[in-house]
C-alpha cells in the first residue's frame, strides 16, 4: 500500500518559550517580575513561502531566531527547523540554512571576497548563486577586494544578504535585511527574494519595515510583548482593516445603514460623510451608486495601518 507524502515544515514551533528570569528566584518572587521574552509561540512555516515575522524592539522576535539557530535554549516547549530538532541538531541547522542576523559584523581586516569565501566555507556547500547575487546588488570585483573596514553600511549589507543567499539554501533567517539599502537596492532585493520563492526556497525574515512585508510576504505573524497577536496570511490581515471613507455629494446622501462593515460614520447637511469601513468595499460602492457623487475617497489597505490596530492598547 502507498503512503501518503507528508510535506514537512520549514520551521514549526510548539508551545516555544524563553523566560530569561526562570531560574533567578529573587526574580520569580518579585512582584515586579519581568513576563517571558517569549511565551508559547505556536507557528509553522511552510516550505516555498516568504514568512513575515514582525513586533517592535522587545516583542521577542530576535529571541525567537536565537532559539530557532540553537543560540539560546528554550525555557520550555520545542521547534524544528528544515525537520530537524533545534535541541538536539543546532549545528546541523545552522550549516543547512542561510542567515543574516541583525546589525551584522565582519572581520574588518579581510576583503570582501574573503569574507564571502570563509562564511561560504562554513556550510560546506558551493557558491552557485554568489555571482548572481553580487550583479544583482551592484557589488564589483574590484570592491570585493577592498577591505570591510572601508565599506559604507549599505555595502556591508550587500555583503550580509549575499553571504546568506549564495549557497542557494533551502531556508534562510533574515533578520531586518533591508537595513542600510537604498531604494534601488531595496527593490532588487525583493526581486531576489520573489526569484527565491518561485525557486521553491523559503524565507523567514523579521522586519521593522511594514511596507516591505506587504510587498513580498506571503504570511505574516505578528509577535506583542513576547506573546503572538496574529497569524495569518496578508491579504486576509488587509481585508481587515478598517479604511478612512470620505464620500462628498451633490445632493442627498444615499442610505448606507444596510452597508456592512461600515462604522463611525458622521454626515453633515451638505452631503458629506465620513466613515470607516471594514472588509469588501463592494457594498458600499453598490450602495453610493446612484447618488450624485462628486468626491470620494477610499484609503487603500495598509499593513501599518493593521499592525497598529492590532498594537492599540486593549
Amino acid at each position: 500500500m502507498a503512503l501518503a507524502c507528508v510535506a514537512m515544515e520549514a520551521i514549526e514551533t510548539r508551545g516555544l518559550t524563553k523566560d530569561y528570569g526562570a531560574r533567578r528566584p529573587a526574580l520569580r518572587s518579585s512582584r515586579a517580575a519581568a513576563p517571558p521574552a517569549l511565551a508559547d509561540l505556536d507557528i509553522a512555516v511552510h516550505a516555498g513561502e516568504i514568512f513575515g515575522f514582525l513586533g517592535p524592539n522587545g516583542a521577542g522576535k530576535s529571541t525567537t531566531i536565537r532559539l530557532l539557530l540553537g543560540f539560546l535554549h528554550p525555557t520550555a516547549g520545542g521547534a524544528t527547523v528544515l525537520g530537524r530538532d533545534i535541541g538536539h541538531d543546532s549545528v546541523g541547522i545552522r550549516r543547512e540554512i542561510g542567515y543574516l542576523p541583525g546589525g551584522i559584523a565582519f572581520w574588518d581586516g579581510l576583503t570582501g571576497e574573503r569574507v564571502l569565501d570563509e562564511l561560504a566555507a562554513l556550510s560546506g556547500r558551493p557558491s552557485v548563486l554568489r555571482a548572481t547575487l553580487l550583479d544583482r546588488l551592484e557589488l564589483s570585483a574590484a570592491t570585493l577586494r577592498r577591505p570591510v573596514r572601508d565599506y559604507s553600511r549599505g555595502m556591508r549589507q550587500k555583503v550580509g544578504i549575499i553571504q546568506a543567499l549564495q549557497h542557494d539554501p533551502e531556508l534562510a533567517i533574515l533578520d531586518e535585511p533591508s537595513e542600510g539599502l537604498d531604494p534601488l537596492m531595496q527593490r532588487a532585493f525583493y526581486e531576489i527574494l520573489d526569484e527565491r520563492r518561485a525557486a521553491g526556497r523559503t524565507i523567514f525574515f523579521s522586519s521593522h519595515v511594514l511596507s516591505e512585508v506587504e510587498r513580498v510576504c506571503d504570511r505574516v505573524a505578528i509577535v506583542r510583548a513576547g506573546r503572538l497577536v496574529a497569524l495569518e496570511d496578508v491579504h486576509s490581515l488587509l481585508a481587515r482593516r478598517k479604511r478612512d471613507v470620505e464620500l462628498r455629494t451633490d445632493g442627498p446622501l444615499p442610505d448606507l445603514t444596510a452597508v456592512p462593515g461600515l462604522s463611525d460614520s458622521h454626515t453633515w447637511p451638505d452631503g458629506h460623510l465620513s466613515a470607516r469601513l471594514e472588509g469588501d468595499v463592494g457594498p458600499f460602492l453598490a450602495a453610493i451608486a446612484s447618488a450624485q457623487v462628486t468626491d470620494l475617497t477610499i484609503e487603500p489597505a495598509r499593513l501599518e495601518d493593521a499592525f497598529l490596530e492590532l498594537y492599540e492598547p486593549a
